[in-house]
C-alpha cells in the first residue's frame, strides 16, 4: 500500500482510478457512477483489485486476521479513502451466494463505500445500501 501522503498527491489530480494487480479481467460494473452516488464528485477513491497473498498482508496488517477477505476499505481522511478487492476470493463467494461476479462485486463495492461514508453495520448502512443496490440494479 502506498504511504497516505503518496495516495493524497496522486488523487489530488484524478478523483477515481482502478488500478489491477491480478491477471483477471475486470468485472463489468459502473464503478465511477456508483462512486460518484454515494460519495460526491469530490471524494478522491482509489479502487485496488489484488490477490488472495495481497489480501492476507493487508487484512493481518490492518485487522489481525490472518486470512484473505473480500473486500477492505480504508478511509484516508474525510474525502479521500482506498478500497482493496480480492478477485479470486470473490469469483468463489459470488457462487456461494448464487450471484453473477460482476453482480457480486458491485454488492461488495457498495458496502465498501458505506464503510468510507463512517458507516458501522447496522440498519442504517443497511438501508443506504439497498438504496443504492437498487438505483444500479445490484
Amino acid at each position: 500500500m502506498n504511504t497516505q501522503e503518496e495516495v493524497k498527491n496522486k488523487m489530488s489530480e484524478d478523483s477515481f482510478y482502478i488500478t489491477n494487480k491480478t491477471k483477471s479481467t475486470l468485472p463489468r460494473v459502473p464503478f465511477a457512477k456508483i462512486k460518484e452516488e454515494a460519495l460526491g464528485k469530490d471524494y478522491s477513491l482509489s479502487l485496488v483489485f489484488i490477490g488472495k497473498r495481497k489480501s492476507a498482508t493487508l487484512n493481518y496488517s490492518y485487522r489481525e486476521k490472518n486470512k484473505p477477505t473480500n473486500i477492505l476499505s480504508f478511509p484516508l481522511d474525510k474525502k479521500t479513502g482506498e478500497i482493496f478487492i480480492t478477485l479470486e476470493l470473490t469469483r468463489e463467494e459470488a457462487k456461494k451466494f448464487e450471484r453473477k461476479h460482476d453482480n457480486f462485486i458491485a454488492f461488495l463495492f457498495i458496502h465498501g463505500l458505506m464503510h468510507l461514508k463512517g458507516m458501522e453495520h447496522g440498519s442504517r448502512m443497511e438501508e443506504a445500501e439497498a438504496k443504492l443496490r437498487k438505483q444500479f440494479l445490484v
